[in-house]
């Protein structure tokens, strides 16, 4: 494993302040809006119009596909639910990202019925709750998890966003897909490039996505001739029978495409649940003392933070079809914008949403999606916050907030959230 894991490399700062990745994406936003968000589904559970444009903040386009089309605002959890439980009238297809090939650049996350069931299949096998205990933690998380605590002994003080938080995921999946260790943060670096972050220049994009295609088809090219016991190597040795049609191997570019997808996602979001989660419990001191003491309660901690907060709070689906939500009236071709993160506060289904609470009684809530594209990685998610918090709590006991410090909170987009910082004191 690169030492880049352990190193003080400028672009963890870039990369993964939650502000500056909102600002480089250029959907920051300032003020709270719980409040205005929570009065806007008390009056109801769907809003026509964008919710950016009903909070009078300015727009983002999430999606290139819903460009000109009418949009809608999802805000209660019943109603976000039945959208993300029927795609037939609720299509995914709006993640799309036009190319000159028309590939399908985003995977599963664009793919519905027989299709995407194909797919997942395929895919998932990776991902099984028991290769996320077995092969995930064993092989990556734990190792990368002990050395970044070996290293933390040392000091007195920590940002645990940028110390620790940030390099688990990146480093277990840099290291799980094949890549070297050293590629880590240049492989986000150009992924965020070629989506235009940061303003670039279009000839910048361009050679941006040219960039990470070529890293992964060249290890995709290195595996075939020389098998290693990584994810690549997995998904060359995949099979998907879509509808009508014999099982048959992934082609390379379906094997980079998905490789891409899961670098993205369990590079880019696992880092925020887990801050996420340490805020949580840090700013609840009688909870970080229960699961210190029951470390069994860590799951709950886990899933809490979910619907507390969670990381990526929208997402988006194309009507199909004239129809109706909650009274609504949603024209063929609109976009309903799905916002995860009202959903999981929704009063009507639970008490006290607001408050971070690991002791609430276990319902379902959307953090992690519900239906069939319910999150492809959760259990590796769940695995690194689980091995990482708790090697926290058991290598420093008097774990907490630095009082000195500003205190932190969560911040960023609408569309995707964190904590601000984590500073702690950590004897």
């Amino acid at each position: 494993m690169s030492d880049l894991l352990l190193s003080d490399d400028p672009l963890y700062a870039e990369l993964y302040d939650v502000r500056r990745e909102a600002e480089a994406m250029r959907n920051y936003v300032a003020e709270d809006q719980s409040e205005a968000i929570a009065a806007l589904r008390a009056n109801a559970p769907v809003h026509a119009g964008p919710l950016r444009e009903l909070l009078g903040l300015p727009e983002h386009q999430r999606h290139v596909m819903a460009a000109g089309k009418p949009k809608y605002c999802v805000l209660s959890f019943d109603a976000c639910e039945t959208v993300l439980r029927d795609s037939k009238r609720f299509s995914s297809t709006i993640v799309h990202h036009p190319n000159p090939a028309d590939e399908k650049t985003m995977g599963v996350l664009e793919m519905d019925g027989g299709e995407h069931r194909a797919f997942r299949r395929a895919l998932q096998p990776i991902f099984l709750k028991h290769n996320a205990e077995g092969w995930w933690r064993t092989r990556w998380i734990n190792e990368a998890v002990a050395r970044l605590v070996a290293s933390l002994k040392t000091r007195q003080r920590a940002d645990l966003n940028l110390d620790f938080c940030a390099r688990i995921p990146v480093h277990t999946i840099t290291t799980a897909i094949g890549l070297d260790g050293e590629a880590a943060l240049k492989f986000r670096l150009a992924w965020m490039k070629s989506g235009g972050v940061g303003r670039v220049a279009p000839d910048e994009q361009c050679s941006a996505a040219q960039q990470v295609e070529a890293m992964l088809l060249a290890l995709i090219a290195k595996r075939r001739t020389a098998p290693q016991d990584d994810v690549i190597t997995r998904l060359i040795n995949s099979q998907v029978a879509l509808p009508g049609e014999e099982p048959r191997a992934l082609t390379d570019r379906e094997v980079m495409l998905n490789a891409r997808l899961i670098m993205i996602a369990g590079g880019g979001t696992s880092w925020r649940q887990m801050g996420i989660a340490l805020l949580g419990l840090l700013t609840n001191p009688d909870q970080l003392a229960a699961v210190r003491q029951d470390r069994s309660l860590l799951d709950a901690a886990i899933e809490e933070s979910a619907r507390w907060c969670t990381n990526s709070g929208l997402f988006c689906r194309l009507v199909t079809k004239d129809t109706e939500l909650e009274g609504v009236d949603l024209p063929e071709g609109a976009v309903v914008e799905l916002w995860l993160n009202a959903a999981n506060r929704d009063p009507t289904r639970w008490d006290r949403p607001d408050q971070f609470d690991l002791f609430r009684p276990v319902q379902n809530h959307l953090g992690f999606g519900i239906g069939q594209h319910r999150c492809l990685g959760l259990n590796v998610a769940k695995q690194e916050m689980f091995a990482g918090i708790s090697a926290l709590l058991d290598a420093f006991p008097n774990l907490r907030l630095d009082p000195d410090a500003e205190v932190p909170f969560i911040t960023g987009g609408l569309e995707q959230r964190g904590p601000s910082a984590l500073p702690v004191l950590l004897n």
